[in-house]
């Protein structure tokens, strides 16, 4: 039995259940999304949910000031809380070059209506207290942002799209994708789902997905490791919850969790996971962690954070992270095939997601994105992009972290 939709979006995480989310309020009801296992069950549950005003590149920038309000207007929609801490967050400026560039953003911001600021070293340890300020240079400060419950955000968008008439599948894996008389058939065990638009919004496993159509997606997944440390006393005495501090010396991000510490580790020689595919039983599963690779890293991290250092380790988590060669995501319409849209390539999800969803949704209402934005449109990526050339560019940028690009 063959049942038909509008719009069907393969994909159940918080990137997905944003694009339908927004579809849902732009007007759309004949929607669907298709979820190979449960809501979340892809790189959402393990993530950090860091959210922030200020991104690697500073054109996506619009993307991440969306995100943060996407989720915020769900939990109103829904009624369920995201979990948002607005801790704020500190990007450390490590030389005269990043605080200058730091500095040059500051009319971007006020543009955008967000409150940021370059703070001098002095006023870094005022604003978090228990960070080593020796050789810094500044620091970009936006007070209003912080991280979210993954988990909760993409619930709260998918429970806001279901009371605006769409519908969601789980335990329902898209087995096959195809094209048929100008009509997209998804094939899947509950039966056959023809649809006139579909959304791959389905991370690592669309570039399986869209290889079934001759395409040869540049992504891939890598190995991120999160360290999550025990109680650690001198947090648990402060007054306020700490911001996010994001430092191109180590290269981490590390936030407060609970009374502990939760630290982002980009590792200078990471690890490809699964590049010969996806294997067809990998569910909620995290990666065996190597702390030996991380060493050198967490040792930068104790420098810059001593009571990082003194406490005990309580987890570490090593889940796969989508990327493109560029660290930017795929977002838009596949150019050569009518009716097929990318929104996947996340390396940072959730970070970005809730406007990428809204992003997207737009360009398929509208039929033209609602402002330029090329760092993100598949079609930036040449077919002729080799997969070895493609595995360097990715280990590339993973490896910059922090640092930033040197154009934009």
């Amino acid at each position: 039995m063959t049942e038909r939709v509008q719009v069907a979006v393969i994909g159940g995480g918080i990137v997905g259940c944003s694009v339908l989310y927004w579809l849902t309020k732009l007007g759309w009801r004949d929607v669907l999304l298709l979820e190979r296992r449960e809501l979340t069950s892809g790189s959402t549950w393990h993530a950090a949910g860091n959210v922030t005003y200020f991104g690697h590149y500073s054109s996506i920038t619009q993307l991440y000031v969306n995100s943060i309000k996407t989720y915020l207007q769900a939990e109103q929609d829904s009624g369920h809380s995201v979990g948002f801490h607005a801790a704020g967050s500190l990007r450390l400026a490590t030389t005269g070059k990043e605080l200058a560039a730091y500095r040059r953003l500051t009319p971007l911001y006020e543009q955008l209506g967000i409150e940021y600021r370059v703070v001098a070293p002095q006023e870094i340890g005022e604003i978090h207290p228990l960070l080593v300020t020796d050789g810094l240079f500044g620091a970009a400060y936006t007070p209003s942002d912080g991280h979210v419950d993954a988990s909760g955000a993409t619930h709260a968008m998918a429970i806001a799209a279901r009371s605006h008439g769409a519908r969601i599948k789980r335990q329902c894996p898209a087995s096959h994708l195809k094209r048929d008389k100008g009509v997209w058939q998804i094939i899947t065990p509950k039966g056959t789902i023809s649809a006139e638009h579909v959304v791959l919004a389905a991370s690592f496993w669309t570039r399986e997905l869209a290889r079934q159509l001759g395409l040869d997606l540049p992504l891939y997944a890598l190995e991120h490791h999160e360290v999550v440390t025990e109680r650690v006393p001198e947090l648990a005495e402060l007054d306020k919850e700490v911001p996010t501090v994001r430092d191109p010396y180590a290269p981490s991000n590390i936030r407060q969790e609970g009374d502990g510490y939760l630290c982002g580790v980009y590792e200078s020689n990471p690890k490809f996971w699964a590049v010969e595919g996806i294997p067809t039983d990998f569910a909620e599963e995290l990666l065996v962690p190597d702390l030996d690779r991380l060493e050198p890293h967490l040792l930068r991290v104790m420098k810059r954070l001593p009571s990082f250092g003194s406490a005990g380790i309580k987890a570490v988590n090593n889940g796969p992270i989508c990327y493109t060669p560029d660290g930017c995501p795929l977002l838009g319409p596949v150019e050569t095939h009518d009716g097929l849209w990318l929104a996947s390539g996340f390396a940072i999800g959730i970070g970005t997601g809730g406007g990428s969803g809204e992003y997207l949704a737009r360009w398929m209402s509208d039929g033209e994105p609602a402002y330029d934005l090329p760092i993100v449109y598949p079609s930036r990526f040449s077919s002729a992009l080799t997969r070895e050339h493609c595995l360097n560019l990715i280990k590339d940028t993973y490896v910059k972290g922090y640092i930033l690009p040197s154009s934009d």
